[in-house]
């Protein structure tokens, strides 16, 4: 049986938000393996958050980025007490995604925002973009569902692959710090402007 480490279980509670002995039981479970532990410790932790996003985000703060005084994002988090609206895990959090709105330019939070008439107008190009292509009729619905959504992940800010880790993506990252800080975390909304771009 591997040997586990005080140090290990500290950095596991720290990336997880779980509580020692959880973290402990993790890395026994893993035999040692802290990649393992932390895979399901992150999975018990998002089944807690999403649980969690069932109750009221109502506090939380406004957080800003200017990057290079060329541009600029204002961004609205909620999370459900003033007490983690202070907490500096979730004002980094705030920081962190109005920096990646500024680099990444999202055009919605989630694909709960997208209008139908937006989806209908996308699907209609893709669609009439696939006939000329020559793709067979028959194939044309799933090849457009593909497209569809494709371009709005890219257009998602929850679903763009992470700045700071493109292995994850924004509301993964989000959904990390729900599951460490216990309380539902929403990105409410944003605005971001660029010199000289009219919205």
């Amino acid at each position: 049986m591997a040997t586990i480490s005080i140090d290990e279980i500290k950095r596991l509670r720290e990336l997880t938000g779980v509580g020692i002995t959880d973290a402990k039981q993790a890395l026994t479970e893993a035999d040692g393996d802290f990649d393992t532990a932390l895979a399901a410790m992150r999975k018990k932790g998002m089944t807690k958050a999403e649980k969690r996003g069932e109750r009221e985000a109502r506090a939380g703060v406004i957080g800003s980025y200017i990057h290079d005084n060329r541009i600029g994002v204002i961004v609205e988090v909620n999370c459900e007490t003033d007490f983690v609206a202070r907490n500096e895990k979730f004002t980094d959090l705030v920081k962190d995604v109005a920096m990646h709105i500024a680099a990444s330019s999202p055009e919605f939070v989630s694909s709960d925002d997208i209008t139908e008439d937006v989806k209908k107008a996308a699907a209609a190009e893709f669609s009439e973009k696939a006939k000329a292509e020559g793709k067979p009729e028959n194939m044309i619905a799933q090849i457009v569902e593909g497209m569809l959504k494709k371009h709005f992940a890219e257009r998602c800010l929850l679903d763009q692959p992470f700045i700071k880790n493109p292995d994850q993506t924004v509301g993964d990252y989000v959904r990390e710090a729900n599951a460490k800080l216990g309380e539902n975390i929403v990105v409410r909304r944003f605005n971001r402007m660029a010199l000289g771009e009219l919205n």
